[in-house]
């Protein structure tokens, strides 16, 4: 008994402690800015989680985002959703910034568009779009990858400006190649496990035209190096839709 007392009053001294550290790194934070503030922000909104079954909610650092599945034009499963959050916001001192949010609206079906009801948080509509960018990503209504490649094709043909000029004033190549993988390749390359294997051979080849590698054997290495890193991760939500061989090599 006395070392259950013991624990407990071990356990509310550590969580005085914590959120003391919280608060004084919270505030140093706000003012000075800091690599934290990602973090605590993580921690302050960890239990910001769905009360739905057809419903989630992703959280990645201060970008949120709300998903839901819309069964038979019923949307109310997603607005229900969002009347959660925006009341989990006010109740933890958070403000929505309704002119950042978008609403994306991906419709698979052969019908025609459907009238689905618009999203208003604290009495403002939300823009509803057919493509935005998350996470350095352009997802588009239709699930097309062309607006995200030339997006990426043109980033690179600004940087490749810059490499030219490098070349002109007779730099060594490999100062030239670190300059190219590190601002061009980056960004060719960059997410090319989400975009590539739906992309349209045009979209291919207007990435391949800027880049000096093959598109197709990075995007392979990539996908490898994925694969094995949920493999060994038996806490990653991915993991389950992998398994080894029978050799239990690969």
């Amino acid at each position: 008994m006395d070392r259950v007392m013991f624990y407990q009053a071990n356990e509310a001294l550590l969580s005085v402690i914590f959120v003391i550290l919280l608060l004084v790194l919270s505030l140093y934070c706000c003012n000075m800015g800091c690599v934290l503030s990602p973090l605590l922000y993580s921690l302050y909104t960890y239990d910001c989680t769905a009360t739905s079954s057809s419903t989630i909610i992703v959280n990645f650092a201060d970008d949120t985002v709300v998903m839901g599945l819309i069964s038979d034009n019923d949307k109310r499963a997603c607005l229900e959703e969002i009347k959660h959050l925006e009341n989990w916001c006010q109740g933890n001192n958070l403000l929505l910034n309704v002119s950042k949010i978008k609403e994306l609206i991906v419709d698979c079906s052969k019908k025609q568009e459907q009238h689905y009801q618009p999203v208003r948080i604290n009495g403002t509509t939300v823009e509803r779009v057919d493509s935005f960018r998350y996470l350095g990503v352009h997802i588009s209504q239709d699930l097309s990858w062309s607006r995200h490649t030339n997006s990426l094709a043109k980033k690179a043909c600004q940087r490749l400006y810059y490499l030219r000029h490098l070349r002109d004033f007779r730099l060594p190549s490999k100062v030239l190649r670190n300059f190219y993988t590190c601002t061009i390749e980056s960004i060719l390359t960059g997410n090319i496990t989400v975009w590539f294997g739906k992309s349209t051979k045009q979209d291919r080849q207007a990435v391949q035209r800027i880049m000096c590698s093959d598109l197709q054997t990075i995007y392979y290495k990539w996908c490898q190096t994925k694969a094995r890193r949920i493999v060994k991760d038996p806490t990653h939500s991915s993991n389950r839709i992998f398994y080894l061989l029978s050799s239990g090599k690969r």
